[in-house]
């Protein structure tokens, strides 16, 4: 078994004008998919992100914020799996709650350094 990263892209949730049922309702489907993944005992941890973004780049260090509705594609969170190869991960993936709202699940393998 390998680990893999899941990275969900998607629209900043403050932007879509979800009333709070339908923010409950989408979160009720993730908390049903992550109960899935940990009862398989496959999920090893992730976490939901803030849209905030600080970006430090170049030579001179020049941080900018950016709002996540400035973004094209957010990335809202990230969960790790264990799993045999990239294809499990793919059928695993197809879980994910957010297709229906233009979300995109990004997969790579983690990579493990000998020490």
């Amino acid at each position: 078994m390998k680990d893999y990263m899941m990275i969900f892209f998607g629209p900043d949730f403050a932007t879509l004008g979800y009333s709070p049922e339908q923010m409950q309702e989408n979160m009720e489907k993730w908390f049903a998919w992550m109960g899935q993944m940990q009862a398989a005992g496959i999920y090893k941890g992730g976490e939901a992100l803030t849209p905030h973004i600080r970006h430090v780049t170049g030579n001179d260090r020049t941080v900018t914020d950016r709002a996540g509705s400035e973004v094209k594609e957010l990335i809202g969170g990230y969960v790790i799996v264990s799993a045999k190869d990239m294809d499990e991960v793919v059928e695993i993936a197809q879980g994910f709650p957010d297709y229906d709202i233009g979300g995109t699940v990004e997969i790579r393998e983690v990579m493990v350094f000998d020490q």
